[in-house]
């Protein structure tokens, strides 16, 4: 009987010791994450954070609605995830790649060849990288825009306007570089933009709450959205149409469904291990530098000084953030519902937290 308790005790304390050590991460994210909400004047914000596909730690803080008091749940309130739905273009553009689709070395012209020629050809991929001289939007007012176009459309925007410079040769941040990535990929596979999302990522994957968003259409737990006035107070923004960029930064989800998507880029299920490492894959100029960049992910190293994928959005009324560590299996997701918060600060110190 001894020589069985020794093991099965052994077992049992370093069971406990692991709970207690998750369970101080959680009680000081949870310290950290309420300063955060108080310093920004953040009215509601959503955390989600798993580890090797289960969830560790799933909360909100604050509130959907300043009026009601109605409180963030993770699991329920919807927010704009604003340029993460860069990811999940890229996520969607890989399983094109797989299925022979679209080749990411072909130029733009092959798949559309009215779009107006420039001084220069470019490829998919380089679209994809932010390196292929598309601008970004000219304004706050063009970024603001409330003008329901479709993708076609919004492509009026800036098509017409010359290469920044030789694609390959400077990299250079761009949402209307998504937004022509979309036209492409909905030309070549023959379907809409957002049925081919929701066809390719977000129903293989049970994301029940993820959609684009539709101006004029309500959404059940759809948070409001809020920027800071003169003298630092949330209010509600102005209304915006995201329809022609959801590929950029139109679509809308939960923290939860967020990390779940998250876990595809660490386990891939819907896309080949090939497909992955191209969008996970710092993008190179012809100077050979290395941008930081691969397909809608930035590509980094983490505090452990393992590979760390991450996309930080800002949107009118939002501010996320999604960071994945393939080799911990750790996930971790961030929404809020407020205009031009700094999330990167943040992020950092939720890994400082969730992998050492």
């Amino acid at each position: 009987m001894k020589r069985l308790f020794t093991p099965i005790l052994y077992l049992s304390c370093l069971f406990a010791l692991a709970q207690t050590s998750k369970n101080s991460k959680i009680e000081k994210a949870q310290t950290v994450a309420k300063r955060f909400l108080e310093k920004e004047h953040i009215p509601g914000m959503a955390i989600s954070v798993s580890q090797h596909g289960n969830l560790i730690w799933s909360e909100g803080f604050g509130y959907t609605n300043l009026k009601t008091k109605t409180p963030v749940k993770p699991d329920e309130t919807i927010f704009r995830i604003a340029s993460i739905s860069k990811t999940i273009t890229a996520v969607t553009l890989g399983k094109l790649v797989d299925n022979g689709i679209v080749d990411l070395n072909k130029s733009v012209y092959d798949y559309l060849p009215d779009y107006p020629k420039k001084q220069y050809d470019f490829t998919v991929k380089q679209l994809g990288g932010n390196i292929a001289g598309i601008r970004h939007y000219k304004n706050n007012k063009e970024y603001a825009l409330n003008k329901k176009m479709s993708i076609s459309e919004g492509l009026r925007l800036f098509k017409y306007d010359p290469l920044l410079w030789k694609p390959g040769t400077k990299y250079r941040y761009s949402s209307p570089a998504f937004v022509l990535l979309s036209e492409v990929m909905q030309t070549a596979a023959k379907i809409p933009f957002n049925t081919l999302v929701c066809d390719s990522i977000f129903k293989p994957l049970h994301m029940s709450h993820s959609s684009m968003e539709i101006s004029g259409v309500l959404v059940h737990n759809l948070t409001e959205f809020h920027k800071l006035n003169i003298v630092g107070k949330p209010v509600i923004s102005k209304q915006v149409a995201n329809e022609y960029k959801v590929a950029a930064g139109g679509f809308l989800s939960t923290s939860e469904d967020i990390v779940t998507f998250g876990n595809e880029l660490i386990t891939p299920q819907l896309i080949s291990e090939k497909a992955l490492s191209k969008l996970t894959t710092s993008q190179r100029l012809d100077n050979g530098y290395k941008t930081g960049y691969g397909i809608g992910l930035s590509i980094r190293t983490s505090v452990n000084n393992t590979p760390k994928y991450y996309h930080t959005g800002g949107g009118m009324g939002s501010s996320s953030i999604l960071c994945v560590f393939p080799k911990e299996g750790i996930v971790i997701c961030v929404l809020t519902n407020l205009s031009g918060v700094s999330m990167v600060n943040f992020g950092n110190t939720l890994e400082d937290i969730f992998l050492k």
